[in-house]
C-alpha cells in the first residue's frame, strides 16, 4: 500500500481511503470480510458520513468490527462526515456534536480519528464550528478535523476561529474532472479550463498541508457515470487500456494511478463494496505513472495544454 503524510499531522496514512457510502446493504458476514480484506491489503483508512445509507453504512460496519477476533479499532482510522441534513446543511454547534455521538454510536467506538464538515453552510457561523470542535477535542471524541467541498477563503474564515489544524479537503478529482488542474495550465485564456471555479484550491491545499480525497474518481463531469469503458470517451478509454495493458493492471487501477501520481500527495476515495473491484484500485499502488504517461491520459479526456 502506498502511503502519504496525512495533512500537517505527520502521520503517514493510506493512499487508498475506503469509502463507506454503498456499504449500508451489506449483512454484518459480508462486511466482516469486506473489512478483512481491506484491512488485509493495508486500506484501514475507513471514510464514513452520517448520511450514508441514512447512517446503516456505519451501523453495519460498528457491528462488523464489535464482532471481528481479528480487527481491533485501534487498526483503523475512522473518519466521518456530518453536515448534510434534509434540505439543508447544517454545521451549528448542536448539530455538529449530535451528529459526531450519533456516529460514534453506531460504529461503536470511543472516538473518530477524524471529522469533517461534509459541505460548506451558507449561513455557517464560524464561532460555532470552532466550539463544535475544541469541545470534540477535549473530550477525547474526534482527534483530527476537516473539510469537504470547501474553497480556500472558506477554510480561511473557519481557520480563523478553529484551534485545531483543518488536515484534509475532500473534492470531486477524477481525470475528466479536474478543473482544479486545467485552471492552473491555461492561465490567462479563454479556453472552457481555464476559469478557476474552487479559488485554486489545489495549491492552497500544497501551501497549507491539507490532504486533498479524491472522492468519485472514476466519475464523468455532470454525474452521467463512470467514464472506464464509456463510448463517451473513447480515446481515454484507449489510453487506459494500453497502459493497462504495459504494467498488467486493469483500466480502474490506471486512472486511479493517475490521481496518486500528482505529487499533491492525495487519498482517492473509493466508492466500491465489492472486494474484488477494491483490489483492483489498491494495484494502482504498484506503479507510478511518467510524466508522459499522465499528460496523455489526461490530453485524451478532452482537456486541452496552451
Amino acid at each position: 500500500m502506498k502511503e502519504i503524510t496525512f495533512g500537517s499531522t505527520g502521520k503517514q496514512m493510506p493512499a487508498i481511503v475506503v469509502g463507506c457510502m454503498r456499504l449500508a446493504g451489506k449483512s454484518r458476514e459480508e462486511m466482516e470480510r469486506f473489512l478483512q480484506s481491506a484491512v488485509e491489503q493495508g486500506a484501514y483508512f475507513f471514510d464514513h458520513a452520517d448520511i450514508y445509507g441514512g447512517g446503516q453504512s456505519e451501523a453495519i460496519f460498528g457491528e462488523a468490527l464489535a464482532s471481528s477476533a481479528s480487527i481491533k479499532r485501534e487498526d483503523l482510522f475512522l473518519q466521518s462526515k456530518c453536515g448534510i441534513r434534509n434540505g439543508f446543511f447544517d454545521s451549528s454547534k448542536e448539530h455538529i456534536i449530535e451528529a459526531v455521538d450519533g456516529s460514534l454510536k453506531r460504529l461503536q467506538t470511543d472516538y473518530l480519528d477524524a471529522l469533517l464538515i461534509h459541505r460548506s453552510d451558507a449561513l455557517v457561523e464560524p464561532e460555532e464550528v470552532a466550539e463544535a470542535f475544541e469541545e470534540l477535542f477535549t473530550k477525547g471524541k474526534v482527534r483530527y478535523f476537516g473539510v469537504s467541498n470547501h474553497k480556500p477563503m472558506q477554510i480561511e474564515l473557519l481557520k480563523r476561529y478553529v484551534k485545531q489544524p483543518l488536515v484534509a479537503n475532500q473534492l470531486q478529482f477524477s481525470i475528466p474532472v479536474s478543473n482544479m488542474v486545467a485552471n492552473g495550465l491555461e492561465v490567462n485564456m479563454t479556453s472552457d479550463g481555464a476559469p478557476d471555479r474552487d479559488g485554486s484550491v489545489l495549491d492552497y491545499s500544497r501551501l497549507h498541508d491539507m490532504t486533498i480525497q479524491a472522492w468519485s474518481p472514476y466519475q464523468m463531469p455532470n454525474w452521467q457515470g463512470c467514464f472506464i469503458d464509456s463510448e463517451k470517451y473513447p480515446e481515454l478509454n484507449k489510453e487506459l487500456q494500453e497502459l493497462a495493458e504495459k504494467y498488467d493492471v486493469s483500466k480502474t487501477a490506471i486512472a486511479t494511478a493517475w490521481i496518486l501520481r500528482h505529487p499533491a500527495g492525495m487519498q482517492v476515495v473509493t466508492g466500491t463494496a465489492s472486494e474484488d473491484r477494491l483490489t483492483e484500485i489498491i494495484d494502482a499502488c504498484k506503479i507510478e505513472l511518467s510524466r508522459e504517461e499522465w499528460y496523455r491520459l489526461y490530453l485524451a479526456a478532452g482537456h486541452i495544454l496552451p
